[in-house]
């Protein structure tokens, strides 16, 4: 099933081309502001529950995308896999990957949906895509066994990291608002046989930047379940960016980001410059 959000905080079943609202059926009411979908998970919503709705009995309509939102606005946590495919390490000119960096958390304010506008802070550093695998979490997971871990996924959704070229922490260059794309839905896991069979491919405007498939994730889902659940407890709604693969490069006000995954959808984004300031002119700078 393909669970969507709504700007007005609604719960959509997606089905192709038509949408059918299963807010009221699933008893989300005052969803907050991590939205419907993160309300019904902390709530202990499961794949069981939405089984269960008679999607037929209840109304549909035409999906109408310009209404979607982030599909979880406001996670507990977003954790990022850094050099997770082996051509983007090559890329880099990298000798380390994942098993050497860890994992990095992102700001949870930096998550935008679709159709929404990426704002580049800087008007002279290069600020970059990077097209990924998004993997929601639906059951805590604390030290989990590899092969135990995706028992605690919920879903996966497409999503983009986007990265300023400077020189402070990982975390702080990847953690401006609008940096974290997600979207356009979450398909629940059940839909997705394989999460390590999946081709991505990422544009910007007409330009195919990335084309990979998630068999050549360095550390694969359950591994990174794995290995980020023995540093953190994950919790309900968190999302973890499994990392991005060769190709990554810069965008420029006026673009459009695409990134769009096998069975998982397409998500679209803009860029603007609009208040980007130079780096010399940022707070705190001597």
């Amino acid at each position: 099933m393909k669970l969507a959000s709504t700007v007005d905080a609604r719960l959509l079943a997606v089905l192709d081309d038509r949408s059918v609202d299963v807010t009221d059926a699933l008893g989300i009411a005052g969803p907050g502001a991590g939205g419907p979908l993160l309300a019904f998970l902390e709530r202990g919503g499961s794949l069981d529950a939405l089984h269960a709705l008679d999607l037929d009995a209840l109304p549909s309509q035409p999906l109408d995308t310009g209404r979607l939102a982030a599909p979880i606005a406001r996670p507990g946590k977003v954790v990022g896999a850094p050099v997770n495919y082996l051509d983007h390490k090559a890329e880099m000119g990298e000798q380390r990957t994942i098993a050497d960096f860890g994992v990095f958390l992102k700001a949870t304010s930096s998550v935008i949906g679709p159709n929404e506008q990426i704002r580049l802070p800087y008007l002279d550093l290069r600020t970059d895509h990077e097209g990924e695998l998004g993997v929601v979490i639906g059951r805590t997971a604390s030290r989990v066994p590899a092969e135990r871990a995706l028992e605690h996924v919920f879903g996966y959704a497409p999503v983009l990291d986007i990265t300023v070229r400077s020189g402070e922490d990982r975390s702080t260059r990847k953690s401006f608002d609008t940096f974290t794309p997600l979207g356009p839905w979450v398909t629940t896991a059940d839909d997705v046989p394989d999460p390590g069979a999946l081709e991505l491919r990422c544009w910007v405007d007409d330009e195919l930047r990335q084309h990979a498939s998630t068999s050549d994730l360095i550390y694969d889902v359950a591994e990174l379940i794995a290995y980020t659940s023995h540093v953190m407890t994950l919790h309900p709604g968190d999302v973890i960016a499994t990392g991005t693969p060769a190709g990554v490069g810069p965008i420029a006000a006026g673009q459009r980001v695409a990134v769009e995954i096998e069975r998982l959808g397409r998500l679209v984004v803009g860029v603007t410059d609009e208040g980007a300031i130079a780096y010399a002119d940022r707070p705190g700078h001597r």
